[in-house]
This record gives C-alpha cells, sequence and structure tokens, in this order.
C-alpha cells in the first residue's frame, strides 16, 4: 500500500496541483479522476487512512476534479525522455527531481497494459526478463494482470530499480528512458550505487512536488468527507 499511497500523492500533484482532487468521486456536478486512463483499475489507497509524510500545514481541498486534466497531466508509461522532461519542468520539477521521483518504481506493481508494448516490441530489454514477464502478460488479453516494477526487491524501499534499469530490466518504457543513452544515465548510475544519495534526493523532491499549487487561505476547502465537496 505504500507504493500506492506515493502514486496518489504523484497524481494528484500533476493535476492542477497538491489539492486531494483526485480523492473526490464522481458527481452530477464534474466527472472526477478516478475514471482518467493513469488511475483506472490502478489508483488504490482511497479508503485508507494512516500514516503520512510531512507537509506544509494550510492546505485545503479542492471542490471539483477534472478527467481531462488526469488524462493529459500525468505523464504516460510510453513517453521518450525528451516528454518525461517536459512534463515534469511544467510542473516546476527539474531533471534531478525527475530521476529521483522515478524512484518510486522500486516499489509497487504495473498493469499489463502499461507495459505490453515494452516487452513484445522493444529491443533495449533483457531478453530473459522481458520472457519472464511475458508469462503474465498475454500478447492479448489480461490488460489487468499485474507485474512487480521491480522484481528483485518488490516490497522494498531501496535504489534496486536504477541498477535494474542498468541491465535493461526497467519494466515501463518511460522506466528505460532514463538509462538509454540520454542526458540522465549518469544521474541513475549515481543512484546504483549510492542508495542514500537516491533517499536524499528522493525526500527532498517528494516536499518539492507536494508544493506544487496547494490551495491555501480562503481558496478552496476543508472537506467534511475525502470522496465528495462540501
Amino acid at each position: 500500500m505504500g507504493a500506492s499511497l506515493v502514486r496518489l500523492h504523484f497524481h494528484d500533484c500533476f493535476v492542477n496541483g497538491c489539492d486531494g482532487s483526485i480523492l473526490l468521486d464522481d458527481n452530477a456536478t464534474f466527472t472526477g479522476e478516478k475514471s482518467a486512463g493513469p488511475n483506472a483499475n490502478s489508483a488504490r489507497g482511497f479508503e485508507l487512512q494512516g500514516p503520512t509524510w510531512t507537509v506544509m500545514l494550510g492546505r485545503r481541498d479542492s471542490p471539483t476534479a477534472s478527467l481531462s486534466a488526469a488524462n493529459n497531466n500525468i505523464p504516460s508509461p510510453s513517453s521518450t525522455l525528451s516528454t518525461l522532461i517536459s512534463s515534469f519542468q511544467g510542473h516546476g520539477l527539474s531533471t534531478k527531481d525527475l530521476v529521483a521521483l522515478s524512484g518510486a518504481h522500486t516499489i509497487g506493481q504495473s498493469r499489463c497494459a502499461f507495459f505490453r508494448t515494452r516487452i513484445y516490441n522493444e529491443t533495449n530489454i533483457n531478453a530473459a526478463f522481458a520472457t519472464s514477464v511475458k508469462a503474465n502478460c498475454p500478447s492479448a488479453g489480461g490488460d489487468n494482470n499485474l507485474s512487480p516494477l521491480d522484481v528483485v526487491t518488490p516490497t522494498t524501499f531501496d535504489n534496486q530499480y536504477y541498477a535494474n534499469l542498468k541491465i535493461q530490466k526497467g519494466l515501463l518504457h518511460s522506466d528505460q528512458q532514463l538509462l538509454n543513452g540520454g542526458s540522465t544515465d549518469s544521474q541513475v548510475t549515481a543512484y546504483s550505487t549510492n542508495q542514500n544519495s537516491f533517499f536524499r534526493d528522493f525526500a527532498a523532491a517528494m516536499v518539492k512536488m507536494g508544493n506544487i499549487s496547494p490551495l491555501t487561505g480562503t481558496s478552496g476547502q476543508i472537506r467534511k468527507n475525502c470522496r465528495k465537496s462540501n
């Protein structure tokens, strides 16, 4: 569930800022973000009340949500490196933040629909790894079958994600883009051998992402029920 909560935070902040809009159910006024392509059948943790990380005080909740913004603002698993960099820069996050935050994929799982094209059609992938993943992700059907984003330590938050990229075991196309002869190769390599550096940069980037256009003062509202606007 830890991976799901990190993902919820990311998918909320990249859609009109960190305002809790992803938690809202559909109503007569708007269609919310839960059914958007990046969230449908994969976003979890809506009902969980529990541990949180430290954020600045004074945050308020959005009274509405946007299906179209969720579909358009969250980077696709098929994104190129340049698209990822542009998307993060558009939210005030640097390329360094992009690589650090991508390390959240050291835990959690992904749907077959999001990585099928990579394991069947791409060449910059470890052949044995691709074969093993195909066992649970057929070329047709099984869209909701899950595979771990980090096949080595799938339930441990560590720097193994980056070590996997060095041997072309990135599950998503967007993962392997971080180590594919581009500008982020050196940072991935550094994190693969220095877990403390990754942890430090990840924590800083999470706080930075949490400061994307928050609602403060009299903007927004304080919801009585996380799933409904007041």
